[in-house]
Parts: C-alpha cells; sequence; structure tokens
C-alpha cells in the first residue's frame, strides 16, 4: 500500500479565476519529462519538469476539454469546446516564459502566449465533446438531441500543414435512463469518457494509459468471439446519464457510415446511475508460469478485471464468470467509495487514486486474488492532499514508490511522492529524518490551510452577496411602499445649454440624492432614458430613445451624485422636442450574486456547482423608477436680446459657421439671405394662443406675484423652468421674442383681454397667452408646452406627476370653489355649442384634407395642404375660455 504522508513539492503557478478552478474542466496528461496542463480554460501550458519551467503556452479560442499526446510524430490532439479537435506540432519548442514568471501562483498568466494557428484544426465540429487517438484512427463522440453519435476518422497528420483524416465509419448511440431510476438530470459538463481495449496478441497500445490489454475470456464476452479471432480493438464508453457501451472497431468498419442495425453493434452493459468519469483494468487472478519477465515488468500482462468509476462514488467491477450450467457470463458487482469524485487515476498494482472535496485517496484494488472471486470491501486510505482537480501517476517513481502530479482548485501544479512501505514499524527518528518528517508536516499544513483559506473566502463571499441583496431589497420596499414624502432616494433633473466642440447642446443634468439609511455600492446603476419625439406634427408618436448607465461605486447616506447628458441636437439631426428624461435605479442580481455562485473548492458537488452562473440572464435585476422629466420648448428658448439673460455661444445651436462667417463679413446694412430670412420676412408668422379665466389664473399665482400685474406673473410661469426667468422677473415683462433651438424666433406674448360674446352679464376678464413664429414646427412645440402646464394635474397623498406648478394649483381652486358652493358666471350656452360645432366642422375638414392629400397628384397637393394649414391656424386660436 503506498501510504504514508506524501512529500509535495509547487512545480507551477498558473493562476485560476475567483473561486479556484471548477472539477472536470482541468486537464493534466504527462509524457516523460513533458507536462501537459490545461486548467479548463483556453490555455494549453506545456512543462518541462528537466527544466523546471514553462516550455510553451498555447492560446485556443475557447475552452479547452481535452488533450492527448501522440509521442510517435509528437503531435498534441486537443478538443476545443465548440470548435472540434486541432493537431499541434511540438517540436522544436519555440516558446518560453521565465521562472520567475511563474513562482508565485496567485500571479496572473504569463503574457507571451501563442495563439493557435487556425488552419490546424483537423476536425471542425461544434458538436464533438470526447475523442481518442489510437496508431491509426480516431473516434469521436458527438453530442446530438437523442442521444450520442460515435464516429471513426482515419488519424489526421500532424505538421506544418495538418490535413483531416476521412470518415470511416458512424453509428448512433442512444442514452436511455435505467429502469427505475430517479430520472434525474446528468451534470450538464461532465465529459463522457473513452477507452480502447484490446485482446491478448493485438499489439502494445502506442501510449501509457490509451488502451488496455483485456484477457480472452472478458474480450470475447464483451465483444464477441469473432473480434477476439480477428485481434479486433474495442471502445468502452462512459457517459454522462451512467449509461456503459462498448463498440467492436472491426464490426463497425464492416458496416460502415450507414449500419442497418445499430443496435446489434453497440452493446450496453450496465448502467451506474451517475456519471462515469474514469474506466480501468486490473488483474486479479496470479500469472501463468509461462508469463514473461517483460510482461511482469513492463505491465502487459492481459487484464481481468475492468472497472468503471462513477462522480459520486459508484464503482463496478466486470470479471468473467461462469453460470450455474458452468457457461462462460459477465460477473458485475458493485461498490461504494467516497465521493463526489473531483478526479481520478489508475496506478500501479492495481490502486486507483481518486480526489474528492474532503482529500485525496488511494484504494487497493488488487488485493482480491483467485479465481471468480470479488473483490473484498475497499477501504480507501486519505493522503492528506486536497483540493486535487486533475491528477496523472507514474506507478515507478525513480526512486521507488509512487509520484503523483495534481493541479489544485488554486491552480498549482504539484509533484506528491507516496514512499514504497507505509507498513513499516516506527522508529527513533535521527535528526535528519526529524527535519524531512517535519519539513512533510508543514507541507500538510499548507495543504489545509490552502483548503481552510479558499473556504473562508467562499463563506465571505456569500455573506457578502446576501448583505448587499437583504439593502436591495430593504431599498426596493421603501421606494415602492409610497409611505415617506420625500421619497428616501431622488431625482431631480434640470436643463441647460452647454457648449460641446463645434456646436451648443441642451444639456440635462440629473441630481441623485440618497436620502436612505443604506449606501448604494457595488451592483447599483443610475440609468438615464433620454426619449425625444419623432416629429413636430405629431409630439406623441414615440422617437429615438438613448439609456445612459451610470455605476455608482459607493454612495454614502445623504450623498449627492451629479450626472450630466447631453439631449441633443448631434451633427446629423436636429433636436426633437418634446424630449422625456426618466430616471431608475438598476441592480444588477448578476453581478452581485454571480461572485458567490462560482464554483470552488468547497464541499458538495462541483460539477452542478458550474453551471449556476449562467442561470441568471445578462439583465437580470431589480428596476427602480425615480422620477420622469418632461423638457419642452418652453425650457429650451434663449433670449440673446434680454439684458442679464445666460444664453451661451451662438444663438442657434446649430448653425453654421460659413453662416456665421458670411454674417460677420456684411456691413451693418446688409440685409440677411436665405429661405429662413425670406419666409421671415414675407410671410405672416402663424399664431396660437390660449385664453384663461383672470379669476382663475390670478387666484393660482396669487402668492407667487406680490406687487407683480397677472400678464408678467403668468409669463414668468411659463418660463419658470428656463435659465432666463431671472432676467424676465427683474424687468417685470409681460412679453419675450426668443429663439428656438432650430434658430427660428418665437415670440411669447401675455396680456388681459375682455371676451365679449360669452355671458349676458357682460364681458368676462381673461389672460391670452399668445406665440408668434415664422416656423410651424416651433410653432406647433411652444403651443403643445403651454398646453401641457394647463393640464398637470396634483395627485392626492402629496405625490405630483411631473413637477408642481400653479396649474395644478388653478384646477385645485376650482374644485374648491364649487366645494364653497360657487357658481360660475352664467353663459350663453347656445355660443358654446355653435363655437363647439365650428370646431367640429373644422375637425372633420382636417381628416378629409388629409386622407385628400394621400391620393391627389403634386400640384393639387399643394392646394390642399395651404388649406390644411390654414385650418390649423384656425384651430390653433379657438376663441374658447378656460374657466
Amino acid at each position: 500500500m503506498a501510504g504514508g504522508a506524501p512529500r509535495v513539492a509547487y512545480l507551477a503557478g498558473l493562476g485560476c479565476p475567483a473561486g479556484g478552478l471548477a472539477a472536470g474542466a482541468p486537464r493534466l496528461l504527462r509524457h516523460e519529462a513533458e507536462v501537459f496542463l490545461s486548467a479548463g480554460r483556453g490555455l494549453v501550458h506545456v512543462y518541462d519538469r528537466g527544466g523546471r519551467r514553462l516550455r510553451a503556452v498555447y492560446q485556443f479560442p475557447d475552452q479547452v476539454w481535452h488533450l492527448e499526446f501522440l509521442a510517435g510524430c509528437r503531435a498534441l490532439y486537443v478538443l476545443c469546446a465548440g470548435k472540434g479537435i486541432y493537431c499541434l506540432a511540438l517540436d522544436p519548442p519555440d516558446r518560453s516564459v521565465d521562472q520567475a514568471e511563474q513562482e508565485d501562483a496567485d500571479r496572473e498568466l504569463p503574457s507571451r502566449v501563442a495563439p493557435v494557428d487556425p488552419g490546424t484544426r483537423v476536425l471542425p465540429d461544434a458538436t464533438l465533446r470526447a475523442f481518442t487517438v489510437l496508431d491509426d484512427a480516431l473516434v469521436t463522440l458527438e453530442q446530438g438531441a437523442a442521444g450520442w453519435k460515435m464516429r471513426l476518422f482515419e488519424r489526421p497528420c500532424a505538421g506544418n500543414d495538418p490535413r483531416p483524416g476521412l470518415q470511416i465509419a458512424e453509428v448512433e448511440v442512444s442514452c436511455t435512463p435505467p429502469a427505475g431510476s430517479r430520472g434525474e438530470r446528468p451534470a450538464a459538463r461532465c465529459p463522457p469518457v473513452l477507452c480502447c481495449l484490446a485482446p491478448p496478441g493485438a499489439g502494445a497500445p502506442h501510449r501509457p494509459g490509451a488502451g488496455l490489454t483485456l484477457s480472452a475470456a472478458l474480450f470475447g464476452l464483451l465483444f464477441g468471439t469473432d473480434a477476439t479471432l480477428l485481434g479486433s480493438r474495442g471502445i468502452l464508453c462512459g457517459f454522462p446519464d451512467g449509461q456503459l457501451c462498448c463498440v467492436a472497431l472491426k464490426a463497425l468498419v464492416a458496416a460502415g457510415a450507414s449500419p442497418r442495425d445499430p443496435q446489434a453493434l453497440v452493446k450496453v452493459l450496465h448502467h451506474l446511475e451517475e456519471p462515469v468519469v474514469l474506466l480501468g483494468a486490473l488483474r486479479t487472478e496470479p500469472l501463468a508460469e509461462e508469463a514473461t519477465e517483460a510482461q511482469l515488468a513492463g505491465g502487459d500482462a492481459p487484464s481481468d478485471c475492468l472497472v468503471a468509476l462513477g462522480h459520486h462514488g459508484c464503482m463496478l467491477a466486470i470479471r468473467a464468470g461462469w453460470d450455474e450450467a458452468g457457461s462462460p457470463v459477465l460477473d458485475l458487482q458493485e461498490h461504494r467509495l467516497p465521493g463526489p469524485v473531483l478526479c481520478a487515476a489508475w496506478g500501479g498494482g492495481g490502486r486507483v487514486y481518486l480526489s474528492t472535496p474532503a482529500e485525496l485517496c488511494v484504494v487497493d484494488l488488487g488485493a482480491a486474488q483467485g479465481v471468480g472471486s470479488s473483490p473484498p470491501p475497499l477501504c480507501p486510505t486519505g493522503l492528506g492532499i486536497c483540493s486535487a482537480v486533475a491528477l496523472s501517476v507514474l506507478a515507478r517513481a525513480p526512486a521507488g514508490g509512487t509520484e503523483l502530479l495534481a493541479l489544485s482548485a488554486r491552480g498549482r501544479l504539484m509533484a506528491c511522492s507516496l514512499s514504497q512501505d507505509a507498513a513499516a514499524p516506527p522508529a527513533l527518528p535521527s535528526a535528519g529524518k526529524a527535519g524531512q518528517k517535519i519539513k512533510e508536516l508543514l507541507s500538510g499544513i499548507g495543504s489545509v490551510s490552502e483548503r481552510v483559506s479558499s473556504l473562508k473566502k467562499a463563506v465571505e463571499q456569500r455573506n457578502a452577496a446576501l448583505r448587499c441583496l437583504n439593502e436591495a431589497v430593504d431599498v426596493s420596499c421603501a421606494l415602492l411602499s409610497g409611505r415617506t414624502s420625500p421619497p428616501p432616494i431622488s431625482c431631480s433633473t434640470s436643463t441647460a445649454w452647454g457648449r460641446l466642440p463645434l456646436r451648443d447642446a441642451l444639456m440635462a443634468t440629473c441630481l441623485l440624492h440618497n436620502g436612505s439609511d443604506h449606501s448604494l455600492g457595488r451592483g447599483w446603476t443610475l440609468c438615464i432614458r433620454v426619449a425625444s419625439s419623432s416629429r413636430a406634427l405629431d409630439l406623441a408618436a414615440a422617437g429615438p430613445t438613448t439609456t445612459y448607465t451610470v455605476p455608482l461605486e459607493q454612495l454614502s447616506p445623504g450623498g449627492r451624485r451629479e450626472v450630466t447628458v447631453p439631449l441633443g441636437p448631434d451633427e446629423h439631426s436636429a433636436l426633437n422636442l418634446p424630449i422625456t428624461v426618466s430616471c431608475a435605479l438598476f441592480y444588477s442580481l448578476r453581478e452581485v450574486v454571480e461572485g458567490a455562485l462560482a464554483p470552488s473548492d468547497t464541499a458538495g458537488d462541483p460539477f452542478l456547482e458550474e453551471s449556476p452562473p449562467d442561470v441568471l440572464p445578462q439583465r437580470a435585476g431589480i428596476c427602480l423608477p425615480l422620477s420622469e422629466h418632461t423638457v419642452d420648448l418652453l425650457q429650451c428658448l434663449r433670449f440673446p436680446g434680454l439684458a442679464g439673460a445666460q444664453t451661451p455661444g451662438p444663438q442657434g445651436p446649430t448653425s453654421d459657421p460659413v453662416d456665421s462667417f458670411l454674417g460677420a463679413l456684411r456691413g451693418p446694412g446688409c440685409e440677411p439671405t436665405g429661405p429662413a430670412a425670406l419666409r421671415a420676412k414675407h410671410l405672416p408668422p402663424s399664431v396660437a394662443s390660449i385664453r384663461v379665466s383672470a379669476e382663475l389664473l390670478g387666484g393660482a399665482l396669487e402668492a407667487a406675484r406680490p406687487g407683480v400685474s397677472l400678464c408678467c406673473a403668468t409669463l414668468q410661469w411659463l418660463l419658470a423652468e428656463n435659465a432666463a426667468v431671472d432676467a424676465v422677473r427683474a424687468q417685470a415683462l409681460s412679453h419675450v421674442q426668443g429663439v428656438a433651438p432650430g434658430g427660428g424666433d418665437v415670440q411669447l406674448v401675455v396680456q388681459e383681454v375682455a371676451v365679449m360674446d360669452l355671458s349676458p352679464a357682460g364681458p368676462l376678464q381673461a389672460v391670452e397667452i399668445r406665440v408668434e413664429s415664422a416656423s410651424l414646427a416651433d410653432l406647433c412645440r411652444a403651443h403643445h408646452a403651454v398646453v401641457s402646464r394647463m393640464q398637470r394635474r396634483e395627485l392626492e397623498g402629496g405625490r405630483l406627476q411631473g413637477p408642481q406648478c400653479p396649474a395644478s394649483r388653478a384646477q385645485t381652486l376650482v374644485v374648491a370653489q364649487a366645494a364653497r358652493g360657487a357658481s360660475p358666471p352664467d353663459l350663453r350656452l347656445q355660443r358654446l355649442r355653435q363655437m363647439h360645432a365650428r370646431h367640429e366642422t373644422l375637425l372633420r375638414e382636417v381628416q378629409a384634407l388629409r386622407d385628400r392629400m394621400c391620393e391627389e397628384d403634386e400640384t393639387r397637393a399643394c392646394a390642399t395642404a395651404e388649406r390644411l394649414l390654414q385650418v390649423y391656424q384656425q384651430l390653433r386660436d379657438p376663441g374658447l375660455l378656460l374657466l
């Protein structure tokens, strides 16, 4: 028994992701002094034990699933996930990595890596899951919807110009769950296992572990008498669902690419009901006297027991036996070992080494002797090594005993030497032996310390994720309940013109205030969604949308975060108003939880721990709306002729530098030219107006206009969100002329008028808000902005939809007057009916004109469009009064 405390030496550090390497993905392969490693990612490392250095690092386009090395032609065959099989010729070595770069196991991988040439891919296939290389053939397994497909190819050649091999045969292998099983889904990333078996005299395998020689009796029961007589090799397959099958290669070649009866070629031996992770063979019967010394020394004696190891520790022993009638039959016997199995490897003398989350164990399977006897109950022996995710065994080390190469979950390559005789009675150690014993104990303490550090890190990650999730739930409940006013977290939006390179732009500044008791840190993002209207004549139509995301690194309670984003216009399009700026908080569950769900070397099922990071979608999270702000034309107007108004830059944000230069060259008496100037000079401006009862508007604005006329207070209210409102208030203006973002003039006039024909008691005093502009688009946007301010309402509970404005208080005043029993003034209903009928007629005419424009030619369509414009102007000046 190879026991005792192992001597562990760290050879190299490959680095690893957060949480450690996942079981089932890393691969470790050795040939003489060369070690080929894959840590489950896209890198393959070649380590030279003689020079104690990393000799080469190859970069593949995706995760590496399997490695096999053909020593005769020095070809390395690599299965890359979703890509296929690559064949690399390793001579001569042309890349090296300094030993100083890989001595620290916690460093990142070396930077000097060699990307693999796409031309070295000899078998492109995205469905390949496993393969094995023989001397003259390549056997692959592909995963399909209904099962697996085994394909046989000529072995691809290696070299500067590798050539893919031709397909020889294929056969379907269906995966059916065993009778009485629980129907559990196998581990999604547990790969199938392939093993080549040969009868006696079929030739030695091309490399250790590539093929196993079975006794004639056992091989004949597995593959048939014909396969034994013909010297055909067989393939043993272990699948992730636990199914164990075998196929004779010569029978598969004879059947060709389309076998008539696939079930006759594939023989199902057993079902372990758990993923198969290792296949091997050993000899339990004593050798005959005529056995050669070469067989005894080289281990080429035929094996009489075939063994399959499952992921959860189920071990199946298959041997040749006899039934009661004396006929040869397969004798199957199961054993139970510790699990789950992270990795396993066969050693000399019938030993198997398996790594579990607790430690590395060795099981002696060669203890049973005698024909037809079953192995006794197995007693694994712990070696004091933990967190090994890949193993390779050298049965006879140069100094005797056994040597293991192991890859730890931290990405460290370790050499573990086991003594040959562990059962010797203890003796008083000498000073030298005592020092060696102390070194071995310290090495064991280091391995346990690494395990404890990994467990502690995993627990801290999970606790941190739980704390973050708990705070996120508290913040969500506080915002969504609406029980506090103002809300604990708020976001206000203001707009102002700013200067960008070569142009002016309207900027929105969003101020996020954290009034809660929680910090907004990792996982929280402020999302600012900017949506503009599609066109000026249909302001309700949806237009382009842009979303800005700002990660909140750390916003403590009471802290503020200011974010400024551009609203437009850009270099190629105008500013489409109105613009809606929506602010929301987004909490990314994937960013916070993924680190805690990452695979690690903790206890549990590592194969099942690989999948949780992919369960959460990329955008999975919690979205909490904060505010919605509408930016209209009244907020974007600039007043270059108004003293004291803050109007940076030129009059128009999209002014052409050439036009500005030509305008500077013209003298004071020169008049501007161009379509816009001609339209403004010869065409009358379009007009839109709204009339509001002076009593109603005066009551709403009474608190905001001490000593100011009603017209001035109304204009100040309209421009309350404009940067020039202070200049308007200082000069007590009731009319003002501004410049729209497109460069057109927009005039606002507020005046008191008397409505003569609505009340029999006499004229009604009203305030008329007039909008004048030569641009119909600017007129529509300005009129829409004024009407929107009149329509804002105050909701119950003190919360507002949009910013609070005096119009909401005006409507509240109407409700209050009705509650006090105040009656509206007497009105002439007949006049109201006439005005209503007139507007209904105009609306019907608008619909008819729009339908006619779609059917007429260009000449008549121009006349129709002119009439449509006249009707629109009449509708913009309705003559109705808001009471």
